[in-house]
């Protein structure tokens, strides 16, 4: 259920029935010269509009804004700090629990390592603060991460590579301008640099050239596929029995 397009009558209808909503968490970013820029928001909005097909939960609208570090210098890239992020998660979500909702998925289309410990931050002060609440903040890249590199011919494929530009591909292909080389950023780790351009002028962290729509359909399939189990969940209340285990949780 699409929450933008339903009405406060509908709202108060469909609570009577489901506790759970996901919210799609985007960005703003470069994705090479052949992706959008909200490739991001459109991967994660995209593969939920399907899953709401299986699953009768409501949708919000997707949060456009992330926090990017290694593209923020990039043209296009728009980006937000991560003290920003944390306030807007934790808005929605309190937000959200007053309207009467319990099971909250944040599901971010943007897997980037700053980006998502500002999201688990706050579900880690929020899972103390609000009773009988469930939250999951996941990427499918990082919780599908060995079921999608078997689709890659390209090892450590990542952003605006393979996977990405085939799952855009079977999503929306007249976005994909043509394709663009293999490349990979050569940041000099461990050290911060401050032009981020110089080291990863092309944005692109993979082979393009290896992608199809064909790849990019069954890494929807198996996403969707994973949404939905997790939903199954929520719905059983897993998150719930774990958080009432507080001593084994303290167990080696």
């Amino acid at each position: 259920m699409l929450l933008e397009e339903i009405t406060m009558q509908e709202f108060e209808e469909h609570l009577q029935q489901c506790k759970t909503i996901i919210f799609p968490f985007g960005t703003v970013e470069e994705h090479g010269n052949h992706l959008p820029l909200f490739t991001d928001t459109l991967i994660a909005n995209e593969v939920l509009r399907r899953v709401i097909q299986q699953r009768d939960v409501f949708l919000a609208p997707p949060l456009h804004y992330g926090v990017c570090t290694t593209t923020r210098q990039h043209p296009g890239t728009i980006s937000i700090m991560p003290e920003t992020l944390r306030m807007l998660t934790r808005d929605i979500v309190v937000d959200s629990y007053r309207k009467g909702l319990r099971n909250f998925m944040l599901l971010s289309g943007h897997g980037g390592g700053i980006h998502m410990s500002a999201m688990k931050e706050v579900a880690e002060i929020l899972i103390d603060e609000l009773d009988n609440i469930q939250i999951i903040v996941a990427s499918p890249y990082d919780i599908l991460h060995k079921e999608l590199s078997q689709l890659c011919e390209t090892p450590g494929d990542s952003h605006a590579g393979e996977l990405e530009t085939s799952i855009v591909m079977a999503l929306r292909p007249g976005l994909v301008k043509g394709t663009a080389e293999e490349g990979y950023p050569q940041f000099p780790s461990p050290f911060i640099v401050r032009d981020k351009l110089k080291y990863w002028p092309h944005g692109i962290w993979g082979n393009p050239q290896k992608a199809t729509s064909d790849k990019g359909q069954a890494a929807i399939d198996i996403i969707v596929s994973k949404v939905v189990e997790l939903i199954d969940r929520l719905d059983e209340g897993a998150g719930l029995s774990l958080r009432l285990s507080p001593v084994s949780a303290q167990l080696p």
